[in-house]
């Protein structure tokens, strides 16, 4: 399967030219599965009643309509009302039509989201092209246990918008993922800064199921395309059955 991490600066509440901005990155590349920054359609913020789509809004349906056209999956969190709530929803969009979501778990209290939004209760894995996927959301990555799955995922993707100031963090983390799964772990950041002045560093990255790097971003627009196989992914778990020693961990 052939995945593509796509780092760009979101732009506030620009809807329209945040699509063109994927399409133009799009063109030309083939790839099976593509993951988007963290409200990438609005850029993160955590005023919801102002960012928030209803659950068939305008970016779900360009998702639907993208993943069509271009025949890959997309991956990608949009701000989501459902009745009286609000969600950091990430969907995960087939080409044939299929589709699931999944809501934000950790809400990043340190700029008020749990105060808007409502966290996620359940995780979801994604059988795409024979590549099993856990989708989770930016500060789910400070939080192993929601991420530990060893033996049971091929690919954990996370979708992100992670200040710059963090960015030691966060490019210590994705790897200790991908060791703990002994799977791929991917982690799409954005550029730029938003519109109270943070900045956004990208590093964008993958790493595979040994936790060694193999594609990076850097700090401005790009996009990078990596092949992830799983029979290779299971070769190495029969070789090493780490996965069979793991700590059984119930999350409430």
């Amino acid at each position: 399967m052939r995945l593509a991490l796509l780092q760009f600066d979101t732009l506030w509440l620009r809807r329209e030219e945040n699509y063109a901005t994927v399409e133009r990155l799009l063109e030309g590349v083939e790839c099976d599965l593509v993951v988007l920054p963290e409200m990438f359609s609005t850029a993160y913020s955590t005023t919801a009643d102002e960012v928030a789509e209803p659950t068939d809004g305008p970016t779900l349906r360009w998702m639907r309509a993208t993943a069509k056209r271009y025949q890959c999956a997309i991956i990608g969190t949009v701000a989501t009302r459902e009745k009286a709530d609000y969600y950091n929803r990430m969907y995960v969009v087939l080409p044939d039509g299929g589709e699931y979501h999944y809501d934000k778990r950790h809400l990043f209290s340190f700029a008020g989201e749990n105060r808007k939004f409502s966290p996620g209760k359940e995780r979801i894995i994604v059988e795409w092209q024979g590549v099993k996927i856990l989708p989770l959301v930016c500060y789910d990555l400070r939080f192993p246990a929601w991420s530990y799955l060893p033996g049971q995922v091929d690919l954990v993707v996370y979708s992100a918008s992670w200040a710059a100031s963090r960015t030691g963090a966060w490019d210590t983390l994705l790897p200790a993922r991908a060791i703990e799964n002994q799977a791929w772990t991917v982690g799409v950041n954005r550029v730029g800064r938003d519109k109270d002045g943070t900045l956004y560093a990208g590093h964008s990255a993958a790493y595979d199921h040994l936790g060694r790097q193999r594609a990076s971003c850097g700090e401005d627009t790009s996009i990078q395309v990596v092949e992830i196989r799983p029979e290779e992914i299971a070769a190495f778990r029969e070789r090493f059955r780490a996965w069979q020693d793991a700590d059984k961990i119930e999350i409430k």
